[in-house]
């Protein structure tokens, strides 16, 4: 059974082979460590929510808790099929999902460009099932959008960094998954803000130098 666990999946399950999961939600502090909002809803109303995944949640999570403009950001497990998924469940590539940050943010001081110039430009977003070393579907590249509105703003983002990647002699596409959001699962506790709690853990985001241009 470890070994099965331990293996790397590289291609999605079926829905139908996906692990059971479970109806009990993780639970998690009340507020976020370092911005001490609230990690779970109700948000403030009008203020727009995103899930992000760039590999491993951890460093992707400090990212954007350091932007102005964020009012909270949590980890969790999202576009799979298995419902509340356990970490290690997750990571034997039998769930579907991917790791994710839950970004909230105040649009009155940060706009939604300048959240996925920060996405782009701090992973590299052409590597498929993996980032880096972390190689597996839970790794793999991603945007789950809120809204309609919102979704027609990343994919014109996707494009025009794909044509900044050309432009700078990288001809790999992009294979960011992008999509309307569907549940986001809670990641354990001791996921949440890692990086806070343990200031020289593991972060392996490494973008691939090439800035995002600004939209018109």
């Amino acid at each position: 059974m470890m070994r099965w666990f331990r293996q790397k999946q590289l291609t999605l399950p079926d829905p139908a082979d996906a692990l059971p999961g479970r109806s009990t939600p993780m639970p998690v502090a009340d507020r976020h460590l370092v911005l001490g909002n609230p990690l779970k809803p109700p948000f403030p109303e009008g203020w727009p929510s995103i899930q992000l995944g760039m590999g491993c949640f951890w460093g992707a999570e400090r990212r954007f808790w350091a932007l102005p403009g964020i009012w909270t950001t949590a980890v969790g497990y999202v576009a799979g099929f298995t419902p509340n998924p356990t970490y290690e469940e997750v990571c034997s590539g039998h769930t579907g999902h991917a790791e994710a940050v839950l970004v909230v943010f105040d649009p009155g001081r940060i706009a939604l460009d300048d959240v996925l110039r920060e996405f782009w430009e701090a992973h590299d977003p052409t590597q498929g099932m993996r980032q880096g070393n972390d190689v597996g579907t839970q790794y793999r590249s991603g945007i789950w959008c809120g809204d309609a509105q919102q979704l027609e703003t990343v994919l014109c983002s996707r494009d025009r960094y794909a044509a900044a990647l050309r432009a700078a002699g990288h001809p790999a596409p992009v294979t960011t998954e992008i999509a309307l959001a569907g549940p986001f699962y809670y990641a354990e506790d001791y996921h949440q803000q890692y990086l806070a709690k343990n200031p020289g853990g593991y972060c392996g985001l490494a973008g691939t130098g090439v800035a995002c241009p600004a939209p018109g």
